[in-house]
């Protein structure tokens, strides 16, 4: 039997906003989740620019005494240096069986509009395939609409980066818009978050279809969630 096919995206986005500071896709959020699907699935790895996906410097840093991501870092360059355009992958959900867009701040200023990764996100969830997303990585999916116009999150519980995470590590001001705030606003409501900061929260609503998860501890336990909805 075949293994499943997932599709990774990671942003092609490497500025902080007006700040200058370098950003892109945070490493624990491509390794852990990748960790747990790749024994058991198919994995394509694209961004929008295709090529070289920027990795966040701070990310490295931050996980310089968790192994999974120091031997991810070493030993699988290859899957962010040599990334597919997203835009390649349009009309071809039915090749696949889900989708998982990386975290860091990248996508907040790239994935976040960008209307061929909405069309794609639409076409995978109308083709009854799973969507998901971890830490700022639902910026991709928060204004991403359906055909009949709603909001893929409307009436759906979600989750993503808190706006206490932000303000902790002092980057609220140079993001373009709240990712709570907006997550909470176009779910009607149903923005969900762990008790503390920092706290793992993984949150699967729409039958297993829709996936996140809230911060970078919440990374391997969406790799989890997609894994189970995959076995259904």
């Amino acid at each position: 039997m075949s293994q499943p096919k997932v599709l990774f995206v990671l942003t092609s986005h490497n500025k902080m906003g007006s700040t200058g500071h370098p950003t892109g896709w945070y490493l624990p959020e491509f390794a852990h989740p990748y960790d747990v699907l790749a024994p058991h699935t198919q994995i394509t790895v694209s961004s929008p620019a295709g090529g070289e996906a920027p990795l966040d410097p701070s990310s490295v840093e931050a996980t310089k005494d968790d192994k999974a991501s120091v031997d991810f870092l070493n030993n699988q360059q290859s899957l962010w240096k040599n990334t597919e355009k997203l835009s390649s992958f349009v009309g071809r959900a039915k090749e696949f069986d889900a989708i998982f867009y990386v975290g860091g701040h990248g996508p907040m200023f790239d994935l976040a509009t960008d209307e061929t990764s909405h069309q794609i996100i639409r076409e995978f969830y109308e083709a009854d395939k799973i969507v998901s997303a971890v830490c700022h990585g639902p910026a991709a999916l928060v204004n991403a609409k359906l055909s009949d116009g709603s909001y893929l999150i409307k009436g759906s519980a979600v989750t993503g980066f808190s706006n206490v995470e932000e303000d902790a590590v002092q980057l609220t001001a140079a993001m373009p818009f709240s990712l709570e705030d907006e997550l909470n606003k176009n779910s009607g409501g149903l923005f969900e978050k762990a008790s503390d900061p920092w706290a793992e929260r993984v949150v699967v609503s729409k039958n297993g279809r829709l996936i996140t998860g809230q911060n970078p501890a919440s990374a391997t336990g969406v790799g989890k969630a997609i894994q189970k909805a995959l076995s259904k």
